[in-house]
């Protein structure tokens, strides 16, 4: 990995776009612009590229989505160089593949590093943004485009006390570079989502004692992970334009789609076939290429469901106490409706002599205290370390964290904080100039391979200002009407949808106070870039020009 050097900011510079992150998006979105001759600046909060994968090196973090789909397709030569060792690699080696592709385009040059932007204010007589960063510098740009991510805002300061605790804590997207000596001791894990999963099933060996504070229990896929040959790799080389059509046009943006017709005309020994196959897959197939019903229609999602329940209960041995508080019951959610975890030995490792559950729907976390987590009952659990993987302020919340305000001074976070709205996820009414990816109401908030998403949000963006300068356009801005018509649409199929009859980050029911919406539009991958395309092809019917 490269060494990378502060940038240092210059006062008053003015570009015609203005870029924040270093992770997927950002670095394509840099690349493009500068490709079609834009004067463009970035900035990262971190100390390198990586976004994601620089942010969350917890232990076990990796991909579920494929090494061969996670990528860029704009260089089938950038593409045949990287070789990843594994179908699912694991953080350290996405890092260094997104250092890689900011070495070979030479990206770095175009960002201030350990930077983080404040605030953004449009200024509507010179049809520019004033953008100000933490090191006391503002730049103007006609165009504030935002890749600050989707899961990118963790909510570090779930509970009381927390400055009080004479261990370590670490959230799992702010975990030190430092390696972390787990020998002899005592550490609790708040938090039994995706992330959670990981970080259980990778120190449980490694710690003296574990203490998993589980709350919410979820369906699981077990992963299959194999290693890759470097003809592995060369046959999927061949296979780079099969591939790069085929994620655009998926439900989910991965290679595999819905291809198994209806559930209903498929008899019971039927679906048992198709869902044993996806579940030996050991991939995210069976969530989302089994049956679309899955996510709309109740028997459907009963029957999968106590497919994945029976199969959970053989990997805990059928006891009664760990099948009662990690398996989601009946009346508890659908498998599908919330994020699916691929793990590895995850369940396994309660059967550990030094993993304790503690079931916080019994009695609740109350406080931290200096020697550990207080539960409401009254009762202590002592631990050295203390890892919070308590998840985030999803989609809205990275720019909500920054002062963006548009038209009349008017705040996005007030505006999210009342209602969460935007047109296709990629701007805003009311925000001129603005442009978003992996913001609410887009594929990219939620249910989508984020390689396949955040790459067709770019181009659109890419284009449409490529389209303007062409033009001699100085101003674009979504209408209201067409962002009502775009609200409207998502919530008709996300309505449809068992998923919004249930709790979790995808609604927002994380974050207290955070107006209830699905964040992800679930009319499919293919289906949305169809509806961008549209928009394009008419000359982005729908935005206000001047």
């Amino acid at each position: 990995m490269s060494a990378v050097a502060k940038t240092p900011a210059t006062s008053t510079a003015q570009y015609d776009a203005v870029v924040i992150g270093a992770g997927v998006a950002g670095l394509y979105q840099v690349y493009r612009l500068r490709e079609a001759g834009f004067n463009v600046k970035a900035f990262e909060a971190g100390s390198n590229v990586g976004g994601t994968w620089y942010w969350n090196r917890y232990p076990g973090a990796r991909f579920d989505s494929e090494a061969e789909i996670y990528q860029y397709w704009f260089s089938k030569d950038m593409y045949a160089q990287w070789k990843p060792t594994e179908r699912f690699p694991a953080q350290p080696e996405t890092e260094k593949w997104l250092n890689h592709v900011a070495d070979l385009n030479d990206l770095r040059k175009h960002y201030s590093f350990s930077t983080r932007v404040t605030a953004a204010h449009y200024d509507e007589a010179q049809k520019l943004w004033k953008i100000s960063t933490d090191k006391g510098d503002t730049v103007t740009a006609r165009f504030f485009i935002s890749c600050a991510g989707m899961l990118s805002a963790p909510l570090e300061n779930r509970f009381p006390g927390q400055d009080t605790f004479k261990g370590r804590i670490f959230h799992t997207a702010r975990w030190p570079k430092d390696e972390i000596d787990w020998t002899g001791k005592t550490v609790g894990v708040v938090g039994t989502g995706a992330t959670g999963i990981q970080v259980i099933q990778t120190i449980a060996p490694k710690v003296g004692k574990l203490k998993a504070f589980v709350r919410t229990p979820q369906y699981i896929i077990p992963m299959n992970n194999p290693k890759y040959s470097e003809a592995d790799w060369a046959k999927k080389v061949d296979g780079f334009e099969s591939l790069k059509s085929r994620v655009q046009s998926t439900f989910s943006g991965f290679e595999y789609d819905f291809a198994n017709g209806s559930w209903y005309d498929k008899t019971p020994e039927q679906r048992r076939a198709i869902y044993e196959h996806y579940w030996k897959d050991g991939s995210l197939a069976l969530w989302l290429s089994a049956f679309p019903e899955v996510f709309s229609d109740e028997a459907a999602s009963a029957d999968i469901s106590e497919f994945v329940r029976e199969k959970m209960r053989e990997r805990l041995n059928n006891d009664p106490f760990l099948c009662d508080k990690l398996i989601p019951k009946p009346s508890d959610y659908g498998f599908g409706t919330h994020r699916v975890p691929l793990e590895s030995n995850y369940l396994e490792a309660y059967l550990r002599p030094n993993v304790q559950l503690i079931d916080c729907r019994e009695s609740a976390i109350e406080r931290i205290v200096p020697n550990g987590v207080q539960m409401k009952n009254g009762t202590v659990h002592e631990v050295d370390i203390l890892v919070l993987a308590t998840g985030f302020d999803a989609g809205s919340g990275a720019l909500s964290r920054i002062d963006v305000r548009g038209r009349g001074g008017r705040s996005l976070k007030e505006d999210w904080g009342k209602d969460i709205r935007t047109a296709m996820g990629l701007g805003k009414h009311g925000y001129p100039n603005l442009f978003t990816t992996a913001a609410p109401l887009a594929p990219s908030a939620a249910l989508c391979n984020m390689t396949t998403c955040l790459q067709q949000q770019v181009d659109w963006i890419s284009d449409c200002l490529i389209r303007l300068r062409d033009k001699g356009v100085t101003e674009i801005e979504p209408t209201k009407a067409f962002e009502d018509a775009w609200v409207e649409h998502h919530d008709s199929i996300a309505n449809a949808t068992l998923i919004v009859k249930t709790d979790s980050w995808y609604m927002g029911s994380n974050v207290e106070g955070k107006p209830r919406r699905l964040l992800s539009y679930c009319g499919g991958v293919g289906t949305y870039r169809g509806k961008c395309d549209e928009v394009a092809a008419n000359d982005y019917q729908g935005f206000a020009m001047s």
